[in-house]
């Protein structure tokens, strides 16, 4: 098994991008036809993300822009086992509420790219700011790995972090990880494998809600969705965020955007009227 691999060999040709939405990733410049899985590594600034990105990818990565944004898109290869790997490093964020360009473009990739894995890099030293977006992404997707970077820094403030108790409570893997010294890199890289592979049974943590007529509301307008739009991941979540008066979920809907990305990521042409959805 090797991870940041400099010569250059070809790497495999998988099948498990017939399962993914390769139209979308595709659309927004992500060439997937070399790679057997697709990561997504999200963070706050100031984590350590890129540090993880550079130990997982090494030389093999290279930048451009997201199509239609000023917003940097990194991306990179690493091989384990083997499989080839995909990494692609999302704007850091504080959440994924989509007031900013760099929120939307990271929403917009977990929820429509629907990556094999999302890596969320969070700051062992500031874990209660940090676990703000990790809990937003695990509403998105249960495919998730916590990276619990900069453990160095957390063991010189005297911080005992029970990593195994915090898997439980959120329901994915959560690997330690001080990516500067290299330390449990090899770790995080076996973890994304077995959850790109199905191997490790995941229950997220998710919103709970109480009120009996928030919960009735909230699955009447998900089901819509997905009569309205098949194919439409977590139509949960996006009902979550249509009740919540989202701006720019809504313009998606409006404008038929969430009709295109989901035909994109399903490679059909069309979808229902954005407008009746928008008015219900």
């Amino acid at each position: 098994m090797t991870v940041n691999e400099h010569t250059q060999i070809p790497l495999s040709h998988g099948s498990a991008c017939a399962t993914c939405p390769a139209a979308h990733l595709q659309r927004v410049g992500i060439d997937t036809s070399n790679a057997d899985y697709v990561v997504a590594l999200a963070g706050n600034p100031n984590t350590g993300k890129s540090t993880v990105f550079n130990a997982l990818t090494g030389l093999r990565q290279h930048t451009g822009n997201w199509p239609g944004k000023t917003v940097t898109r990194m991306e990179g290869m690493f091989r384990y086992g083997d499989k080839a790997y995909k990494l692609v490093d999302l704007p850091g964020t504080y959440s994924l509420l989509a007031t900013s360009e760099d929120e939307e473009v990271a929403r917009d990739f977990i929820l429509f790219g629907q990556p094999h894995v999302t890596v969320v890099v969070v700051d062992a030293t500031r874990l209660e700011r940090n676990l703000n977006l990790a809990l937003q992404v695990l509403e998105i997707t249960d495919r998730a790995v916590v990276c619990l970077n900069l453990m160095d820094e957390a063991r010189r403030h005297g911080l005992d972090i029970d990593h195994r108790r915090l898997a439980r409570e959120l329901g994915v893997p959560v690997v330690p990880t001080a990516a500067r010294q290299g330390e449990g890199i090899m770790d995080l890289v076996a973890t994304i494998a077995d959850v790109a592979a199905s191997r490790y049974a995941r229950h997220p943590h998710r919103l709970l809600l109480k009120d009996p007529h928030l919960v009735r509301a909230v699955s009447d307008l998900a089901s819509d969705l997905q009569k309205m739009y098949p194919g439409l991941p977590n139509a949960r979540w996006v009902a979550l965020r249509l009740m919540d008066n989202d701006p720019r979920m809504v313009e998606a809907v409006r404008s038929g955007e969430l009709a295109d990305l989901i035909a994109a990521q399903s490679g059909q042409m069309g979808g229902p009227g954005a407008l009746e959805l928008a008015s219900a």
